[in-house]
């Protein structure tokens, strides 16, 4: 099923790029992957071994070189989000002018690359699916955009080319780091060595700061943050959805699945670092969200400021902050992808995201302004949604965490100037509401159609799913437990 899950989008845009129906192409392709997604969830063992549904085969053995798939709770969980994600944005998207079969391509590529980065057991294949799902958001952006789209490709570009050679300098020194005769990339095999104690001490600091900047950069971590929020703003909606939805949840997915199961003590040794980064996303970038005067940059900041969250959950190294770090992973990407799908549809239906040109938008479109209210309730954390389950677990978990010698930058202040974060974050969001679908309508907007039936499904989907996620999160929760639990994790978490 792992493989459907990366070959399929593949396919699908080998496709259409040579000349199949693009459109259908690709709706088809993200259909049958949320389908085999699901049964994948139904059909996952929690009380069986961690990995399951597991292919491999040698590519180069004397280079130890060899594709390895596999998922457990935490992998099917994001796979499950890349999935439901994908076949939103498809959905939503709109008549392309020009280049549609490249365009649907380059979408199916960033879902492939994403389903394989999730998947993949194998540190090279991990790495390269995500370099994979990279080229093609430049190209969305640089071709497809709006505004100053040549400027953001570039900018994103540097960033994220950065990031990713950072990256892979601490997964070459984390190979490096163990004893030759067992070098590996198998993902498995390293967190078994790391519990042994086989990974060389003297030089785990120095990579988790590697892995640590080349992750934060892909998750735009204070401050390596500023190439997100104008990237979002100029790329086309569905690029958008993709890559605050799921893309950048692979940095997140990195530090939860390498960094701190294989450099435990080095993770602790960085904590105090962490806690000072992840406060500046959420207090001083939840300041500037409040300052914009757009509603794609405001939904690009916010993004970037509840990664904040996520950090904190994971910075906590206990089994309830990561728990709710994986959780809001899940209910952040759904949030977004929503959020960005429905400011896109303002957009076409208005020509402008400004403020200042908006209001009353809920009178001509009922629906978009119901739904924009459920999305921003669910990104404050409104009790029901999925967002706040996870929060309170990130909240709860950071709260009864303790780093050695750090009295000030410690963690109950961390939490206490993070529960001030959602204070900014209804502040910037309700003012969002407000400016866009309540007060006076323009006399121009009277007009203006609301969601056809057939667009409001995916709306509806991202939704309903957070809406279950946030009455049942235990469902979810049984999934990742035994993830978190694992003996992957047990030096971490002790």
């Amino acid at each position: 099923m792992l493989n459907i899950l990366i070959l399929c989008p593949i396919v699908a845009a080998i496709l259409a790029l040579l000349g199949a129906p693009a459109r259908p192409a690709a709706l088809l392709a993200s259909l049958i992957n949320l389908v085999v997604a699901l049964l994948a969830l139904f059909q996952y063992d929690k009380t069986g071994p961690a990995f399951q549904f597991v292919s491999e085969f040698g590519i180069l053995p004397e280079w130890r070189l060899t594709y390895l798939v596999g998922a457990d709770g935490l992998s099917l969980l994001m796979l499950l989000l890349t999935a439901i994600v994908t076949f939103a944005a498809v959905w939503v998207t709109p008549a392309v002018a020009r280049l549609e079969k490249q365009f649907y391509a380059c979408l199916l590529f960033i879902s492939a690359g994403a389903m394989g980065a999730f998947a993949s057991v194998d540190l090279f294949f991990f790495y390269a699916f995500h370099e994979l799902a990279l080229i093609p958001t430049f190209l969305l952006i640089g071709i497809w955009g709006s505004g100053d789209r040549q400027s953001a490709a570039w900018k994103i570009t540097i960033y994220l080319a950065l990031g990713s050679f950072i990256l892979l300098l601490g997964l070459i020194g984390l190979y490096q780091s163990v004893p030759v005769a067992a070098r590996t990339f198998d993902i498995r095999a390293l967190q078994e060595l790391a519990a042994a104690g086989k990974i060389h001490p003297a030089s785990a600091n120095g990579v988790y700061l590697l892995l640590l900047i080349g992750f934060g950069i892909l998750i735009s971590l204070f401050p390596f943050h500023t190439w997100a929020p104008k990237a979002y703003a100029s790329a086309p909606t569905p690029a958008a959805m993709l890559h605050a939805g799921v893309l950048k949840k692979f940095g997140l997915y990195g530090l939860l699945r390498v960094a701190l199961p294989l450099l435990p003590d080095a993770a602790r040794h960085w904590t105090h670092l962490l806690i000072i980064l992840l406060i500046g996303n959420i207090i001083y970038i939840g300041l500037v969200t409040i300052s914009q005067k757009r509603l794609d940059m405001m939904l690009g900041y916010s993004s970037v400021m509840h990664m904040g969250y996520i950090f904190l959950g994971i910075a906590s190294l206990n089994t309830l902050g990561l728990n709710g770090a994986a959780l809001l992973m899940f209910a952040h990407g759904l949030s977004i992808a929503a959020l960005f799908a429905i400011a896109g549809q303002v957009g076409r239906r208005t020509e402008t995201l400004a403020f200042e040109d908006l209001g009353g938008l809920a009178k001509p479109m009922p629906f978009l302004g119901f739904a924009f209210g459920l999305a921003a309730f669910a990104s404050i954390g409104l009790p029901g949604f999925a967002n706040f389950a996870s929060e309170i677990l990130v909240f709860f978990g950071a709260f009864q965490s303790h780093v050695a010698g750090s009295p000030f930058f410690g963690f109950r202040l961390a939490t206490v100037l993070a529960l001030w974060g959602v204070v900014i974050s209804a502040v910037y969001m309700l003012r969002a509401y407000k400016a866009v679908f309540m007060g006076e309508l323009p006399g121009r907007w009277s007009a203006l159609p609301d969601l056809k039936f057939s667009l409001r499904l995916p709306i509806v989907l991202l939704l309903a799913t957070l809406l279950f996620a946030g009455f049942c999160p235990r469902v979810f929760l049984a999934f990742l437990a035994p993830s978190v639990k694992a003996a992957s994790f047990r030096e971490t978490l002790s």
